[in-house]
């Protein structure tokens, strides 16, 4: 069973990358236009690859000096697996690697869009989808095939080469890859955070000079931070997306995979004749087969993508959701079957009988990522009431379009909320039978809302198809301007980019979503780290102690040793214990022997005799005997510091990255304007602007500023853990968790509103191009620029990245934080 689940997603992956190629090719065989759209792609190719070659550098250094730290923790300290430092690398590389792949795609299309464009529109939109696709393919592709390979190693070749000694559980294994998605965060980070920089800065001095000052076209060729404004579509949307929705899609699955061990660890649950390990295996796999077959279903859904000549953005949006709805409705009809097919049938939770409630789990999460994003069409095109309501308030300057648009995104969080939170309980209630208060039921809920998440990315392959095509169609309209193309062409790219516009909120908040799924998945999945943690510290004890026997290891926990086995016992907090018995048990020195009294019959409890305190083995102990011994209420102090740094980290960061667009932009504008008061001639189109410069300004802010921001998410919860120990730490990616979701909506659906509001105008309402509604509109789409493109998006990777480092440290903070240490 287990080798037919890995080769249907192995392959799956592989028919990914196939398709990706395929696609790739036929956008290379289409026609790239005259020679002057040729120069201006190869000009926006050259500083796409420049700014990622520089790029790299720096996060090479970066994950150099953190893979270092990693092996000191898990050959030094012995507090994680030894094959994370390589899977960081490895993770990260291949992150990298899918933000390459989309970025070459991306700049290669946009000349060959416009060409297209001059045909058909049609046309013009099979060739930006396509191009979009092979972005969409290459992430799901490299992210499976990258999960498959690592599983294959540490389940089946390990033991191989190693011996069966060496073989590992299944929790170590799906704790190990989940370790594994940091490297994915990381580079995911760096990649949005420089990109969102890069790109926002370049637009921002290219609008507020050209379009405002000097009543320029959109990418007019007299413009010197046009170049530098394309290409930034392409680094920042392009790869920094690329980047972020492959860690979103391994996250997810890792996460799931993990909780799905973590649900079966008990035979309690399981119908007679299941034996634990086989039910462990299949719901650590489920999530590769719902992936696996999501690949294979995206593609049908990529074919079924075609339109007519209506220029009208409802008949575009209509062509698109006829692929995504395709591909959503077959995977739901694939879950259930896969799950007919791989779970155990739990008694309470079958449905009609023989339909484990896991199926509809997935089907939730599915029907939860398209509900995000027909709010977020609703909220952000300029086809309904809230955006044309938008572009009406420009009329009356600047200030009204940006409160509108303020109050707006503050409004349109309602919605994503009360989805994700009703998801999460249909998720949760669907997997475990609506067994809320039964905590033997708990961990297969969760479970329920990890698989969920993999529901919603599980169609990642055309759904991000449709955000990679934006910024493709973007560069065609400016490839189309500066080539002087027929006016016929620049209508057709101008809807094929407005279309955009909404694709890329759509998937945006489609990625924030999933992000809030993941993370919550995370936040559950933490709790398997820290028992990993856990049981390394007691073999890593057991190892100097030469007696059997049962020793006080700290406190709050008991190391047994018998045979050269050790098992960790938890002591749980005892209101009843008197107070003498309590001061003679702190008094006690660690590493003292101690008598227990172990579990008997059905029970998992033992007791400690010194206290008469309740004991489990961290082994059999649940998430909500985590959660006991943390202490892990509100009414903790350490709990609820961690939330207020969690929520005040999510603020602290969006401030960071916009003033690293302010500091950037700056420069830009001071460029553009110098150029025009040294070379009067670039306004009449007799001297050539010198579009380099903008370009390496762009880059060189971009470097230097995306490096503060990314280490806050890297090291918050470290510093956090260290401090204030577990408990802390969930009320940190608590906090973080429910402040970034709401503000990443906000401030994604602002921006996407008053880009829409200002396309309005320039489709000849409220006195279309050049008048005073429309250079209030542009002032709107500048300040939403590092909304959506920078600052918004960015915090759904803020999100997971904390969740990741968490869940790679647990085993340095279950030992040596202040807590653990008996300091604070």
């Amino acid at each position: 069973m287990a080798v037919i689940v890995w080769l249907i997603a192995t392959l799956s992956s592989l028919a990914a990358l196939y398709w990706a190629k395929k696609f790739y090719g036929e956008m290379m065989a289409a026609d790239e236009g005259n020679d002057l759209m040729k120069e201006i792609a190869e000009s926006v190719r050259q500083g796409a690859n420049a700014y990622l070659k520089q790029q790299y550098k720096w996060v090479a250094i970066v994950f150099v000096v953190v893979a270092i730290l990693l092996c000191i923790a898990a050959f030094v300290l012995k507090v994680q697996n030894v094959f994370v430092p390589i899977a960081f690398l490895s993770g990260g590389f291949f992150s990298g690697l899918c933000g390459w792949f989309g970025m070459k795609t991306a700049t290669q299309a946009s000349s060959r869009t416009a060409a297209g464009a001059q045909r058909s529109l049609n046309d013009g939109l099979q060739i930006a989808f396509r191009s979009g696709a092979v972005m969409g393919l290459t992430v799901v592709g490299l992210g499976l095939i990258y999960i498959c390979i690592w599983f294959a190693i540490l389940y089946w070749i390990l033991p191989m080469v190693r011996g069966e000694d060496s073989a590992m559980s299944l929790q170590q294994i799906s704790v190990a890859m989940l370790s594994f998605g940091m490297g994915a965060s990381a580079q995911a980070l760096f990649a949005r955070v420089g990109g969102g920089i890069f790109t926002k800065a370049a637009d921002v001095g290219a609008d507020l000079v050209g379009k405002v000052e000097q009543s320029m076209k959109e990418d007019s060729p007299r413009n010197p931070a046009t170049i530098a404004d394309n290409v930034g579509d392409n680094v920042g949307d392009v790869a920094g997306m690329g980047a972020d929705l492959y860690e979103s899609y391994c996250g997810s699955i890792l996460a799931a995979s993990a909780l799905g061990v973590a649900a079966f660890s008990s035979p309690a649950l399981l119908p007679e004749g299941v034996e634990v390990i086989d039910a462990q295996l299949n719901a650590l796999l489920l999530p590769l087969a719902i992936a696996g077959i999501g690949i294979l279903l995206s593609v049908v859904g990529i074919y079924a993508v075609k339109t007519g000549e209506e220029l009208s953005q409802k008949a575009l949006l209509d062509a698109l959701a006829k692929g995504i709805n395709r591909s959503a409705m077959l995977v739901s009809v694939a879950a259930i079957f896969l799950a007919i097919w791989l779970m155990p049938k739990v008694p309470g939770t079958v449905l009609f009988g023989f339909v484990p409630g896991i199926a509809f789990s997935i089907i939730i999460g599915l029907a939860a990522g398209w509900a995000i994003g027909k709010w977020t069409e609703y909220s952000t095109s300029d086809e309904y009431k809230p955006t044309q309501k938008l572009a009406e308030q420009a009329e009356t300057g600047a200030a009204t379009i940006i409160i509108g648009g303020v109050a707006d995104g503050m409004l349109s969080t309602w919605v994503p909320v009360v989805i994700v939170c009703m998801a999460m309980l249909g998720a949760f209630a669907c997997a475990n039978g609506v067994n809320f208060y039964d905590v033997s039921y708990f961990s297969l809920g969760l479970y329920g809302v990890g698989i969920a998440a993999v529901g919603m990315l599980s169609t990642l392959g055309i759904t991000l198809a449709t955000d990679a095509y934006g910024p493709i169609a973007d560069n065609a309209g400016g490839n189309a301007e500066m080539s002087g193309l027929d006016d016929i062409v620049r209508d057709r790219t101008d809807a094929l980019d407005s279309l955009g516009n909404t694709t890329a909120a759509t998937g945006k908040g489609f990625a924030i979503g999933s992000a809030a799924l993941t993370a919550l998945a995370l936040l559950a999945a933490y709790v398997e780290g820290v028992r990993d943690g856990f049981e390394r510290w007691g073999d890593d004890v057991a190892e100097v102690i030469e007696t059997d026997g049962v020793y006080k290891l700290t406190n709050d926990l008991l190391l047994e040793r018998s045979d050269d086995q050790a098992t960790v016992f938890m002591v749980l907090p005892s209101v009843g214990t008197s107070t003498q018995a309590n001061n003679a048990w702190r008094d006690l020195e660690n590493n003292s022997v101690v008598e227990i009294t172990p579990a008997t019959g059905d029970s998992n409890y033992g007791k400690l005799t010194a206290t008469d305190s309740s004991i489990i083995s961290v082994k059999d102990a649940n998430l909500r005997d985590f959660l006991y011994y943390y202490d892990a209420t509100l009414m903790n102090p350490r709990v609820l510091v961690g939330v207020f740094l969690g929520a005040m980290s999510t603020f602290l960061f969006c401030a960071m990255t916009m003033k690293s667009v302010g500091r950037a932009a700056q420069g830009m504008v001071i460029e553009v304007r110098r150029q025009f008061a040294e070379n009067p001639g670039i306004l009449d189109g007799s001297v050539k602007p010198d579009y380099e410069r903008p370009v390496s300004i762009s880059t060189i802010a971009a470097q230097r500023e995306m490096i503060l921001p990314s280490l806050l998410g890297l090291l918050m919860p470290i510093v956090v853990g260290l401090l204030l120990g577990v408990a802390g730490v969930l009320g940190l990616l608590t906090g973080c968790l429910t402040s970034g979701f709401c503000l990443a909506v906000f401030m994604s659906n602002s921006g996407g509103s008053w880009d829409n509001a200002k396309k309005y105008i320039e489709a000849d309402h409220h006195g279309g191009k050049g008048s005073e509604a429309h250079k209030a509109a542009v002032v709107g789409d500048t300040v939403g620029d590092p909304f959506k493109d920078t600052s918004g998006p960015s915090l759904n990777i803020l999100i997971k990245l904390m969740s990741m480092v968490s869940v790679v440290v647990a085993g340095l903070i279950v030992r040596y934080s202040l807590v653990a240490m008996g300091i604070f």
